[in-house]
């Protein structure tokens, strides 16, 4: 007999004391199966199944939902299929789901949002949460009445390398000037090189697409005519559901890290070139640039200047993995120049926030992206606007 093998089977199970326990599985349903879904919730989920069961699918499109669901991953043997439905009251309702994913449509992000607080689940929301006054105070109320609570999905702002540039900003003496820049070929280009084969359905009925055009007219209506006084026409439409779609991942950015600015010195609002704001902070100015061009690059960094140091977060399209988040910080130390690069993990910003969220739904761990955070996204979006009126014929 070899002297290391044991014979007694008493002996050789360890304590049940001494096991590490199973991690908890989150139940999850995902109202939405467009593009972020396929290319990056279901993908990112499946790749946390230790931490996350899908359960669910809703979508307008039962194409989509075959589609989606041949990309869940399979549990265990034993593990039930998510279940399809068009239904999102179903999703909300269902014992099954413990966060109901809002990744549908802006037009419904509210809607749904206050369908799953209603019934006390987490509700996490893809930005922009909410695109005027009315429904951010209506996700207010709802929260407040709601054993639930809302996480908006800000996804860069939970990248490793920008909580540490947050802390590099917070140690300067005094910020002289900040840049944030979104300059971007098409996300198509960069969908077709991820790896998810995402696809597009159009089988929704003639009452779907209304009911959507409908919210559409209504979200603009109230977000630009109500709030601000701003004229609705093709291109302030346009430029709003900009801000609020892309600008939101570089303005939020700029909030955490110099806080809210006190005005805009100016803008310039096409949306069909570049559009640029210039914001007046304490003692300095902050340039936010952005544009969609057909140029296959992803140009998204924030950037601020003391006067002995530099430090520049730099991101790349996430719609590809792998493609890590860095921090870059340029100083004078002791009167030489200094350069460090710094790239502390390949981890994604999407799969870090879905660590987040699991701490919300295991520990109750408090989240920074909040309604009362995403609320101040609203307030920057209409100081752009307000300022830029004149623009869209006022």
């Amino acid at each position: 007999m070899l002297p290391f093998l044991v014979t007694n089977t008493r002996t050789s199970l360890p304590h049940t004391s001494n096991m590490t326990p199973s991690p908890k599985i989150v139940n999850v349903g995902l109202i939405g199966c467009g593009e972020v879904a396929q290319v990056i919730h279901i993908p990112t989920l499946n790749n946390l199944n230790e931490q996350y069961r899908i359960t669910y699918l809703c979508d307008v499109s039962q194409d989509a939902l075959n589609h989606c669901a041949t990309k869940v991953a399979q549990g265990p043997p034993g593990t039930p299929a998510p279940k399809l439905t068009k239904n999102a009251a179903e999703v909300c309702s269902s014992k099954d789901v413990d966060i109901v994913f809002v990744i549908n449509s802006t037009e419904y992000h509210v809607h749904h949002a206050i369908m799953a607080l209603e019934n006390d689940k987490i509700a996490f929301v893809e930005k922009p949460m909410a695109m005027n006054v009315r429904d951010v105070n209506l996700m207010r109320q709802a929260e407040a009445k709601s054993k639930g609570t809302v996480m908006v999905g800000y996804m860069r702002r939970y990248a490793t390398a920008f909580l540490d540039a947050v802390k590099e900003v917070g140690g300067m003496e005094q910020v002289t000037y900040a840049r944030v820049r979104d300059i971007i070929g098409r996300n198509a280009f960069f969908v077709d090189q991820s790896g998810t084969f995402p696809k597009k359905f159009s089988d929704y009925s003639k009452e779907d697409g209304q009911d959507l055009a409908a919210r559409n007219e209504d979200l603009v209506k109230e977000g630009l005519s109500t709030d601000l006084g701003v004229s609705v026409t093709k291109e302030s439409s346009i430029m709003w559901t900009l801000l609020g779609n892309l600008g939101s991942h570089d303005l939020s950015l700029m909030r955490e890290a110099l806080g809210m600015p006190k005005s805009v010195l100016g803008c310039s609002l096409n949306a069909s070139t570049v559009w640029n704001v210039l914001f007046q902070y304490p003692g300095f100015v902050c340039s936010y640039e952005s544009g969609i061009d057909e140029i296959p690059r992803f140009d998204a960094h924030l950037e601020v200047y003391s006067k002995n140091k530099q430090v520049t977060v730099q991101y790349d399209t996430p719609y590809v993995k792998g493609l890590p988040v860095t921090m870059t910080i340029r100083e004078n130390v002791n009167g030489h120049y200094e350069e460090r690069f710094v790239r502390k993990t390949y981890e994604d910003p999407y799969t870090l926030e879905m660590k987040e969220l699991y701490a919300l739904a295991t520990e109750g761990k408090p989240v920074k992206t909040t309604v009362e955070d995403a609320a101040e996204d609203l307030e920057i979006y209409q100081m752009i606007m307000s300022a830029g009126k004149a623009q869209f014929g006022q």
